[in-house]
């Protein structure tokens, strides 16, 4: 069994969706938080986009994301609560491969120490589509910070060990990312 963890930082191509029905570019908190998140710490923002809360426009976008070559990453803030415009779960799960049922246990539980049991109403959920981590969280800037701070960014760090996602991710731009060993992290 190989763990896989590299010497050098990755820079993945990540694509930014905000699923609000009253936000923009221009005043989309979440957006910008992530915006600069993702920046800040090496990897660019390929694509970035704010949508209305309906489920057919969240899974063309996530769609056609899937299957760009370029997206390895696409990060969700929005309609993952439990209001009738929290549509994001039901867009995105049909499109997964394989869904990585720990972000949404993880967030939870680490919202909890800052929300208390209102992290009960959260969806957020994460999984792979055609090599390209989904990564779905709430539409709040606090909640885009634990999810970013305390479990994504790690995990698209190629540094990061024992394993993190970046083998599982596909190659973008005629780059491979590091060895996708089949058992890297098994």
């Amino acid at each position: 069994m190989s763990r896989m963890t590299f010497e050098h930082f990755v820079p993945l191509n990540i694509a930014i969706l905000t699923v609000n029905n009253r936000r923009t570019l221009q005043d989309d908190t979440t957006g910008n938080l992530l915006n600069a998140k993702v920046s800040t710490v090496g990897h660019v923002v390929s694509e970035r986009v704010v949508i209305p809360a309906n489920k057919y426009q969240i899974r063309s976008v996530i769609s056609d994301w899937v299957a760009s070559d370029n997206i390895q990453v696409i990060l969700i803030s929005g309609g993952t609560g439990l209001t009738e415009d929290d549509i994001t779960p039901e867009a995105i799960e049909v499109l997964f491969d394989k869904q990585v049922a720990g972000f949404g246990e993880l967030f939870r539980q680490r919202s909890l120490q800052q929300i208390g049991y209102s992290t009960l109403q959260s969806r957020a959920l994460a999984g792979l589509a055609n090599k390209t981590l989904i990564v779905a969280m709430p539409g709040s800037p606090k909640a885009c910070d634990i999810a970013w701070d305390e479990i994504i960014s790690a995990q698209l760090d190629a540094r990061q060990g024992p394993c993190n996602f970046v083998p599982q991710l596909k190659a973008s731009d005629g780059v491979m990312c590091p060895s996708r060993e089949k058992d890297a992290c098994n």
